[in-house]
């Protein structure tokens, strides 16, 4: 069975069962990111920078969470409502998660070949990703302005116009909350690049595979089960909810996926938190 990656499944992992979510993962996941958001607003309203910092952090990873899962359509809501999940999250992440979703799904397609600007990313030094982190946002967006079908630009244009007008909202209002809050997002936006690419395909290339994975518990509860990628590039439909069960299951019949370290110049581990999966 081949996947969108162009690499072969492990015939025996079972997966089928794992997609459907009860209606309390599907509450969960529409709801992830929101205290978080309301905390960091509360706490840039009252001009506590300090912990409003922290709670913007906690806002963009859980809120990345859930537009990782409506790009796949695993977030547990009927397809004809995901547009108005992405919106949404749009307006809060003050990104083009539709045209994102264009070019996230491209790299599923082909991971880290041609035509995959997403995955290019991860060719980056780690100074680069993080400094020209920017330039990433840019170039994602830009693809799927340029080879998105007619209702992707038309979503990311609208979107596109929607953030100028926050944008501009913060500039010639004097609510010092919402320039906070689009500063946070300017510089989390920025970060994906590094967080959501570079350290989980970083080096994989060389060695002829395609991702890393983890399996610290307690990094993968602080990512929100973001880092078990290799478990959602064989299994893309597999929510993040289950992803821990797939990674158990995947240990158990294929091993070999998941134990392969990613080797740097100094032949020591590109980074310590995550393995690199091997076909």
């Amino acid at each position: 069975m081949k996947t969108t990656t162009g690499m072969q499944r492990p015939l025996r992992v079972r997966w089928e069962d794992l997609v459907a979510l009860r209606r309390h993962e599907v509450a969960l996941n529409l709801g992830l990111s929101a205290p978080w958001l309301a905390a960091s607003l509360w706490a840039a309203q009252n001009g506590h920078y300090l912990l409003a910092m922290p709670c913007s952090a906690a806002f963009f990873l859980t809120a990345l969470r859930q537009a990782h899962d409506s790009y796949h359509a695993s977030i547990g809501v009927p397809r004809k409502w995901l547009d108005l999940v992405l919106l949404m999250l749009t307006l809060s992440m003050l990104c083009s998660t539709h045209a994102i979703r264009h070019t996230h799904l491209l790299h599923h397609k082909n991971p880290l070949g041609e035509g995959d600007a997403e995955g290019r990313w991860a060719r980056q030094s780690a100074w680069r990703a993080v400094v020209l982190g920017p330039l990433f946002s840019i170039r994602t967006h830009a693809q799927a302005l340029q080879t998105g079908s007619a209702n992707t630009r038309r979503w990311a244009w609208a979107e596109l116009a929607l953030i100028a007008g926050v944008w501009l909202l913060a500039v010639v209002t004097e609510h010092a909350w919402l320039r906070y809050h689009m500063a946070a997002m300017i510089a989390s936006n920025a970060l994906v690049g590094f967080f959501a690419v570079w350290t989980v395909h970083h080096g994989c290339e060389a060695q002829g595979v395609f991702a890393r994975t983890e399996r610290r518990a307690w990094c993968n509860r602080l990512t929100v089960n973001l880092l078990y990628h290799v478990e959602h590039h064989l299994f893309p439909a597999v929510p993040a909810n289950h992803l821990p069960a797939l990674a158990l299951r995947l240990d158990r019949v294929a091993p070999q996926w998941t134990c392969e370290p990613v080797l740097g110049k100094a032949q020591q581990p590109v980074l310590p938190l995550t393995r690199c999966s091997s076909p």
